[in-house]
C-alpha cells in the first residue's frame, strides 16, 4: 500500500503544552510536506466531496459556525477559517472535547507543508491513559490516505485500506507510529517510563494485543 519506512520518516511529530482558559492542555502536532500546490492540499482537506477520498465520509456545514460529522468518528464545530491557509474546529467524540488546528504553508509552487495540531486538556482521561499516541497514531494513518490521494489523484479504497491496517504490514506501521509518538512524548520532557507504558496501552488498543513495552 505504501512504503512504511518512507512514510514514518516523512512525518515530524511533536508533543507540547499550552495554557488555555480552562487550564493546562497538551498538544500533539503532526507535520508532513507534500509535492502538491497549496490550493490542491486545501481542497483535499476542506472539500466535503473530496475528504472521503482519503479520510472519512463527512456531513454537515463546513462553514464557520457550522457543525460537521465524520462517519463513525468525531464531529464538532468549525471555529475559524483562513482559506487556503488553515482552519480550526472542535473535535468531539465519546463525550470528550478537544481542538484541531490545520495550517498549510506553501514552500514552493508545488510543495506544501501540512501541519495539524490537536489539543486536549491534561485531565482528559484519554490522554492520561494513552498519551499522544491516542490521537497521533490515528492522524498518522489518516496521512497515509492523504499521501496516496495527493500523489495519484485517485480515491483510496476504504475496504483495501482497512484490510491493510489489519495485516502484519499495517500492524508494523502502527507499531512504528506508536514508537515515534512515544519518543516525541519523552522529548517533550515527560517521564520515560510513564510515556512507554502509555504507548504500550495505545498499541494494545490499536492492534488488539496485550500491552507490552513500546518498540524503541
Amino acid at each position: 500500500m505504501i512504503d512504511i519506512s518512507e512514510q514514518i520518516n516523512a512525518v515530524e511529530r511533536t508533543v507540547g503544552r499550552r495554557t488555555m482558559a480552562a487550564g493546562e492542555a497538551r498538544t500533539v502536532t503532526i507535520t508532513q510536506t507534500y509535492r502538491a500546490a497549496l490550493e490542491d492540499v486545501w481542497d483535499a482537506c476542506t472539500n466535503a466531496e473530496r475528504i472521503p477520498r482519503w479520510f472519512l465520509p463527512i456531513t454537515g456545514d463546513l462553514s464557520v459556525g457550522g457543525h460537521y460529522q465524520l462517519e463513525g468518528n468525531a464531529g464538532g464545530t468549525v471555529q475559524t477559517c483562513d482559506a487556503p491557509h488553515g482552519f480550526s474546529a472542535t473535535w468531539e467524540i465519546g463525550g470528550d472535547v478537544s481542538w484541531i488546528e490545520l495550517r498549510l504553508t506553501a514552500l514552493a509552487a508545488d510543495r506544501t507543508e501540512f501541519r495539524l495540531e490537536h489539543t486536549a486538556h491534561v485531565d482528559d482521561q484519554r490522554w492520561n491513559e494513552f498519551g499522544p499516541g491516542a490521537v497521533g497514531i490515528g492522524w498518522d494513518m489518516a496521512l497515509i490516505g492523504l499521501t496516496l490521494h495527493l500523489a495519484s489523484g485517485e480515491a483510496v479504497d476504504p475496504t483495501g485500506a482497512m484490510a491493510w491496517m489489519a495485516s502484519p504490514a499495517g500492524h508494523d506501521f502502527i507499531t512504528r507510529s506508536g514508537s515515534a509518538w512515544c519518543q516525541a512524548h519523552i522529548a517533550a520532557g515527560d517521564d520515560p517510563d510513564a510515556a512507554q507504558a502509555a504507548a504500550a496501552r495505545t498499541l494494545a488498543a490499536y492492534t488488539g494485543t496485550e500491552p507490552d513495552a513500546a518498540r524503541s
